[in-house]
């Protein structure tokens, strides 16, 4: 026990020392946040503290691997798991440091993250049987790695994104740790007790600094390291103890930054929206938008995440059916604390869901019928045939009307409409562009004109519109004289 208490607080202390001193070196290099749109801060945050974080853990780590007792005996026996699992979160470090300091595309985390968690995959760090009951277990066979590194990936931008309010991705983070910490004790997984007491009390030491009014923000090289680390540490305990608690304790003390990121992925997805673009619509904005400051929102998250960890524990003691039901009955009372505070509408979100797949199925039928309006346009040789083809292309994108004017070099002007049969408008909105034909080579001046309602909205309107405008714009008509050819 006294190693423990050693690496906790050896972390801790380092942590402390080493965060003013990022502080300090974060001003003087200008790696500052400054408040923006999506920001709750007023003033510029030294945004590099995952710098004293990373330091902190990974010195009472080594400093273990060199003790000459039975842990130290037990980091040198697994020094091909250990060391990878050091060098990717190492390399994990410098990826969301380079980010916090020149900024990276996000797709370049993502595949550093998809590559740091294949290689741990690859070296026995992964998924292979959950153990659901004392007599059912679920054999993964390959399916294993890939819930590996959904879990990891997922886990590690859990974490990033719950990175919105002071303190809370670090005092969340903590929590996790120490529940990952007491699992890794009772199934005598003393390597993962002394990473996670490592990583928990370089957060302490941390949140000294970091809670509400903050002086400095963990940034990307701290929120990422930090839910990189508690992912993989996470299975390497599944490793040793397949048991279901293995990988229900870590989802339920992240059950928070999870479901927040899943909901803000589906989100952004019903949206037509980048996975990645940021928004302002998380648990932590819902709550300070319904009057919590600050602290207030962050201390209300910490003992709902507390609670949830706290009823999770009891799946140590159990290893039936009732440990799934507990489970479960937690993750739908996370779920329903989403909905209270207005992070989710589950009426709404089924209803944009089928309008999405609405959209997509109209979508599919337009792009059918606009590549047959191409050969039919393609197809013709004169003004006749290419007005026709005009005319097939207002009734089958249902179009109100189409008018065609052509202007000669005296000025004199000819007009062709199409109306669709039986189209009335009535109160509907009308949209209404105008297209030029043609080129500068032309003699006779073409315009075209179409009208249609706007319905079911806007943008469907305007994308019908410019598959019409692509192609007359990709026939290149040349007209010298009524009845004139078309130029291919």
């Amino acid at each position: 026990m006294g190693i423990y208490l050693f690496v906790f607080l050896g972390s801790l202390l380092l942590a402390m020392a080493f965060t003013p001193a990022v502080i300090w070196l974060a001003h003087r290099i200008n790696a500052l946040d400054r408040p923006g749109v999506r920001t709750v801060h007023s003033r510029p945050v030294a945004r590099i503290g995952g710098v004293a974080i990373f330091l902190s853990a990974m010195i009472a780590i080594v400093t273990v691997l060199f003790l000459d007792n039975g842990i130290g005996e037990a980091f040198r026996s697994v020094r091909l798991q250990l060391g990878t699992l050091l060098a990717t979160a190492t390399i994990i470090f410098i990826i969301g440091l380079t980010d916090d300091l020149k900024g990276l595309p996000a797709r370049v985390k993502f595949l550093a993250e998809m590559a740091a968690a294949a290689a741990l995959c690859m070296v026995g760090v992964r998924i292979s049987n959950i153990a659901i009951t004392d007599h059912f277990v679920l054999h993964l066979g390959g399916w294993g790695c890939v819930l590996t590194l959904f879990w990891i990936v997922g886990v590690t931008n859990a974490v990033n994104l719950s990175d919105g309010l002071d303190g809370l991705a670090g005092g969340v983070s903590a929590i996790a740790c120490a529940v990952i910490a007491v699992f890794a004790l009772y199934s005598q997984n003393l390597i993962m007790a002394v990473f996670m007491l490592a990583l928990l009390g370089g957060l302490c030491g941390f949140l000294f600094y970091n809670f509400n009014p903050a002086k400095v923000f963990m940034g990307d090289c701290g929120s990422l390291f930090v839910g990189f680390t508690i992912a993989s540490s996470s299975m390497v305990c599944l490793t040793k103890s397949s048991a279901l608690v293995g990988l229900a304790l870590p989802m339920l003390a992240l059950g928070i930054p999870i479901f927040d990121t899943f909901f803000s992925m589906l989100r952004r997805y019903l949206d037509r929206r980048s996975l990645f673009a940021p928004d302002r619509s998380h648990f932590h904005h819902c709550l300070i938008d319904l009057g919590l400051k600050q602290r207030h929102a962050v201390l209300a998250i910490y003992a709902a995440t507390c609670g949830a960890a706290g009823l999770g524990l009891f799946m140590m003691v159990h290893r039936d059916a009732g440990a799934l039901v507990l489970f479960g009955g937690i993750l739908l009372l996370l779920v329903l604390l989403f909905r209270v505070v207005g992070a989710v509408h589950f009426r709404q979100t089924l209803l944009r869901v089928q309008q999405k797949y609405a959209f997509a199925a109209q979508e599919k039928q337009i792009r059918e019928t606009f590549e047959d309006l191409q050969l039919r346009f393609r197809q013709a040789h004169d003004l006749d045939q290419w007005w026709q083809a005009v005319c097939d292309a207002g009734t089958r994108f249902e179009f109100d009307s189409v008018s065609v004017v052509t202007r000669d070099q005296s000025g004199q002007a000819e007009t062709l409409v199409w109306r669709r049969a039986g189209s009335s408008s009535g109160d509907s909105r009308i949209v209404t562009i105008n297209l030029p034909i043609g080129h500068d080579g032309n003699a006779m001046q073409m315009e075209c004109q179409i009208a249609m309602t706007a319905e079911p909205s806007l943008e469907w309107a305007g994308h019908k519109g410019a598959l019409f405008g692509r192609l007359v714009d990709e026939c290149d008509l040349v007209v010298t004289a009524p009845g004139a050819h078309l130029a291919s």
